[in-house]
């Protein structure tokens, strides 16, 4: 794929501080960042609600209710049931919003297996942040105002599904070193550090 846009791919461990150092690296390289404004964008795409894609975002399975369909023009009748409306015909929305966003610029993506939907483009580098379960889970306790206990169970819930997802779209194994160009514990340096830690490989990986 020809293009001189820099693509940044961020995978994450829950609270280990993806989402913060994904929106430095977007301001470092003048980029789009893209989290779960994906969803509205796959949304505005498709024609399907954004509460469609909030309800199967990065869970791997095929969806059990149209409750929360919401038809826009253009989708209604015959065309509604040509499209693909499963678990995959949404990942493929959501793909198709991924690549449309990183022709157009400069771009950060966190998860949704965007580097696995982006494996063709030029200048592409792909991160994963991680951090101790220690640390992750008092963050997310304090955050969500449950017990040390909870917030385990639930951080690995939550990565479970995450992995999951990403290893049957992609074929690849989340969070593990093999499948990312970079991966860094945010626990050492703290968020901003680690941020321009990772600039810095980018920088010298494009050398820009």
């Amino acid at each position: 794929m020809e293009s001189n846009h820099i693509i940044i791919n961020v995978g994450r461990q829950v609270c280990a501080g993806g989402l913060e150092i994904g929106r430095l690296l977007a301001e470092e390289f003048h980029a789009k960042y893209y989290d779960r404004e994906l969803l509205n964008l796959a949304a505005r795409e498709s024609g399907f609600s954004e509460e469609l894609f909030k309800n199967s975002d990065e869970r791997k399975g095929f969806l059990r209710s149209f409750f929360h369909l919401s038809r826009v023009g253009g989708l209604g009748g015959d065309n509604f049931y040509q499209n693909d409306f499963s678990q995959e015909g949404l990942f493929k929305f959501q793909s198709d919003a991924i690549i449309k966003a990183a022709q157009e610029s400069s771009c950060v993506f966190v998860g949704r297996c965007a580097d696995y939907v982006l494996r063709d483009f030029r200048n592409v580098v792909n991160i994963f942040v991680t951090a101790p379960m220690g640390a992750r889970a008092t963050l997310f306790m304090k955050e969500k105002g449950v017990s040390y206990e909870e917030a385990v169970k639930r951080i690995e819930q939550i990565e479970n599904r995450r992995a999951s997802y990403y290893n049957y779209y992609t074929g690849k194994k989340w969070g593990y070193a093999a499948s990312y160009d970079l991966c860094v514990d945010s626990s050492l340096l703290g968020i901003e550090e680690t941020a321009k830690l990772v600039a810095e490989f980018i920088h010298k990986r494009f050398e820009r």
